[in-house]
């Protein structure tokens, strides 16, 4: 029982309270009406005074005709007793007062709203909170309000909006509230947007490609300005004009560039389309250059023609949704219908003077433009979008690049066996080439000189001494072969330290006093790296030595393998014949020359022989030098004992 009684106590205490809220504050809806250009309010007894039913809406003055003010007036009682503290006194609410006046009480001025002049005008979109002085307020007594609105030229409608009076404490959550929406807000708006443009434009000038990005950051920037006509409310007169072309062009360019984001998002290409909607853009903000006076009837007129664009980019926009059935591509057309139904409704706001819906009875009246608020739902949808496909293309170049990495790494391994194919075909080739060049010096110089002897051992045209000199002619000639082609070793200075060594006895048998000097820098001889090459050079050699061994008298020999410049140089000199020298001329040198001179030239070298005191020379120059190879420090001359 004591449950039940607490809540009706509670039900009952929450009933005096609302019932409380209620009286501090009420609404004049009716007030008296004249139309009078006077500084202070005229009398009662003035001849022209009407009641009308607020808010009220009256048509403007005349073309051509200065603007009149209008003076409203209306009573209230005041406060039966004494103020409550924490109240704050009462004050009076005007929701809009938008070319500024006067609020008088009790025929004295309590508040002012600077009014348009000669060298100032102003646009009031904020809300307006007068304290009245409690001197002047009248207790348990009628109160005389009255307030002068003043009227400018340029507006077509002349408005005034339901006085609320009341305690400060009551009234002051209603101005910020409204203050918040039709001033703090819009700043937002102007400030957020202008970074917004300011970023994506700098990522489209670094990517002219994108075609969106651009048209979107141009889009913020338009909506940017054109929100600033909630902020600036006061302007020199004659710098007003630009501000409402500006006004016009930023509202008129936002709807145009929105349909030109959505025909680009649809892959709409219509080049006549695009120059048709600039062509419109540009025609309402040059009419209010050519003409002023004419802003109220282009805001009129012009105004209403961007709907239809604004139902094309809405038609774009839904041809996008059919063509890619995504979520995301669903989100704009819905923020555009959205924005399209807040610039109706923003239009019939303000070019209707009696619009009341029966849904919305009261809304229209309170005079809240919703489009700015839209527009910027619509921007962030536009944003959104353009953030979704950043990121799907780079989860597809993510995924790209992982498709790239996995090719590529196929291919370098398709590469790699490849490789390996060919260095095997490389080698076997190689191997080929070496075997049939095996074949070839032993079919052209072994073989073939076996083949001679044995015709003549068995014609019984050589002796025994012929014989095994030609068996050790075969074996030197062989042992140079398997020096030069042997696996195992593979150098060119171990063949040639094997073949010096043989011929150092050999030469001393026959009373030769052999000096040698080896003055080849370690890589410095590309050309004999192959076995063939090796082959070559010490049968040059061998061949140069045999003639020393059977031509020459017994004495000293010199062997020289040095590099001179760039060129690498073999030379063998001995003291001269037994016999006297004959000259060149009456003495052409034997097949053996012939056949020195023939692997010089497959070794890509020169082969000289020089006939003159003391001795003969044998020259053999081949080309070797690599850039940066260092020369080696001649080791010097190492004589017999070597």
């Amino acid at each position: 029982m004591s449950v039940l009684a607490r809540a009706v106590r509670t039900g009952v205490a929450l009933a005096l309270a609302l019932q409380a809220v209620a009286s501090a504050a009420f609404e004049l809806h009716r007030m008296q009406r004249l139309e009078d250009a006077a500084r202070s309010p005229p009398a009662a007894s003035t001849p022209g005074w009407q009641e009308v039913a607020l808010p009220d809406a009256a048509p403007g003055p005349a073309e051509g005709t200065p603007g009149q003010a209008f003076w409203y007036r209306g009573s209230f009682d005041g406060p039966a007793g004494a103020a409550t503290p924490g109240d704050g006194g009462w004050a009076v609410y005007l929701p809009y007062l938008y070319d500024g006046g006067q609020v008088w009480l009790n025929g004295a001025l309590v508040g002012e709203v600077a009014e348009s002049s000669a060298e100032r005008r102003v646009r009031w979109e904020r809300p307006h909170l007068f304290r009245l002085p409690p001197s002047l307020l009248r207790s348990g007594a009628p109160n005389e309000l009255a307030v002068r609105a003043a009227a400018s030229p340029e507006r077509a409608i002349r408005r005034f909006p339901r006085v609320q009076v009341g305690t400060l404490r009551t009234l002051l959550p209603v101005y910020d509230r409204r203050l918040f929406w039709v001033r703090t807000m819009p700043q937002l708006t102007a400030f957020v947007c202008a970074l917004t443009a300011g970023f994506v434009l700098a990522i489209w000038w670094r990517r002219r490609s994108e075609v969106l990005y651009g048209l979107f950051g141009v889009a913020a920037a338009l909506w940017g300005v054109r929100t600033l006509t909630f902020v600036i409310e006061a302007l020199p007169a004659d710098r007003w004009p630009v501000w409402r072309m500006v006004y016009l062009a930023a509202t008129g360019g936002f709807i145009v560039v929105l349909a030109l984001f959505a025909m680009q998002l649809a892959q709409v290409e219509r080049p006549w389309l695009r120059r048709a909607l600039l062509a419109y853009w540009l025609l309402g903000p040059l009419c209010v250059v050519l003409s002023p006076a004419s802003e109220p009837l282009v805001n009129r007129v012009w105004s209403a023609g961007l709907i239809p664009i604004g139902l094309g980019a809405i038609a774009a926009a839904i041809r996008t949704v059919a063509t890619q059935r995504t979520v995301a591509s669903a989100v704009l057309p819905a923020a555009m219908l959205l924005a399209l139904g807040a610039g109706v409704h923003d239009y019939v706001v303000s070019w209707s003077p009696t619009a009341s819906p029966p849904l919305w009875t009261g809304w229209f009246e309170q005079r809240i433009f919703l489009l700015h608020h839209a527009a910027n739902l619509l921007l962030l949808a536009m944003g959104g979008l353009l953030t979704a496909r950043f990121v799907h293309a780079m989860d597809a170049l993510e995924d790209l690049n992982h498709t790239l990495e996995s090719r590529v790494a196929d291919r370098e391994r398709r590469i790699a066996a490849d490789f390996e194919r060919m260095a095997e075909l490389q080698r076997q080739n190689a191997a080929t080439e070496a075997r049939q060049a095996i074949m070839r010096d032993i079919h052209d110089g072994l073989g073939s000189r076996l083949f001679t002897s044995l015709s003549r051992v068995e014609r019984g045209d050589m002796s025994e001494v012929q014989i095994a000199e030609v068996l050790r002619a075969c074996i030197a000639d062989m042992r140079i072969a398997l020096d030069a082609l042997a696996p195992e070793d593979g150098d060119f200075r171990t063949a040639l330290g094997n073949f010096l060594f043989r011929w150092q006895g050999q030469l001393e048998e026959l009373h030769f006093h052999p000096s040698w000097r080896i003055d080849v820098p370690e890589g410095a001889v590309p050309a004999l790296q192959s076995p063939q090459a090796t082959l070559q050079l010490l049968r040059i050699a061998q061949e140069a030595l045999t003639n020393v061994a059977k031509h020459a008298r017994p004495g000293r020999v010199r062997v020289a393998l040095r590099q001179v410049g760039d060129a690498l140089t073999l030379e063998v000199e001995d003291e001269g014949p037994r016999d006297p020298p004959r000259p060149v001329a009456d003495a052409p040198p034997g097949r053996g020359i012939d056949n020195m001179r023939a692997r010089a030239r497959q070794l890509g070298g020169t082969l000289e022989l020089q006939h003159g005191a003391p001795g003969t020379r044998v020259r053999l120059c081949l080309a070797c030098a690599q850039p940066g190879v260092p020369t080696a420090t001649p080791p010097g001359e190492v004589g017999p004992s070597a």
